[in-house]
């Protein structure tokens, strides 16, 4: 099963995307994890590769599986690993062969050409508390047929109190 984990910069109420020029469809900066990798190294290698900067505050937004499905029968699975960040450092590529960087407002999920299941996570990991997970079901031209979604905000034990 191939793992995916991708990181969502969210600062002064803008997100750092990169457009794809495949499909023209915005993503947050990603990529297949290596063998021996954590999701969260995956995710800050992925994002300094293809922007040329370092996350800070760097946690986990949501964990998801994707099916891909042709004639009711899954084609392809995979799993995908999205965190979001409160800052970076460095200064980021202009363009990369996987895409064009652009800063948009948080709004502009709402409306941006990409992928539905982006739109779902991405929106819930610029706004939202807590952990979205989630199975997403599209066609093999990653047209959504259907997602199923889960979320939990974390609660702290405080053993003093």
């Amino acid at each position: 099963m191939q793992r995916i984990a991708n990181l969502l910069v969210i600062k002064n109420g803008q997100v750092l995307l990169l457009k794809k020029p495949r499909r023209d469809w915005y993503v947050a900066p990603g990529g297949k994890m290596e063998p021996g990798e954590s999701i969260f190294e995956a995710a800050v290698r992925e994002f300094t590769e293809e922007t040329n900067a370092t996350p800070m505050g760097t946690h986990l937004k949501g964990v998801y599986t994707m099916m891909i499905q042709e004639q009711d029968k899954t084609v392809d699975e995979w799993m995908m690993f999205t965190f979001a960040a409160n800052h970076l450092t460095g200064d980021l590529f202009k363009e990369t062969p996987e895409g064009i960087l652009e800063w948009h407002p948080v709004e502009a999920l709402a409306t941006l050409p990409m992928a539905e299941g982006d739109r779902t996570n991405l929106q819930f990991a610029a706004n939202q508390q807590g952990v979205q997970y989630g199975t997403f079901y599209y066609t093999t031209e990653f047209q959504l047929i259907k997602e199923n979604i889960q979320s939990s905000i974390e609660e702290v034990n405080h053993p003093n109190e």
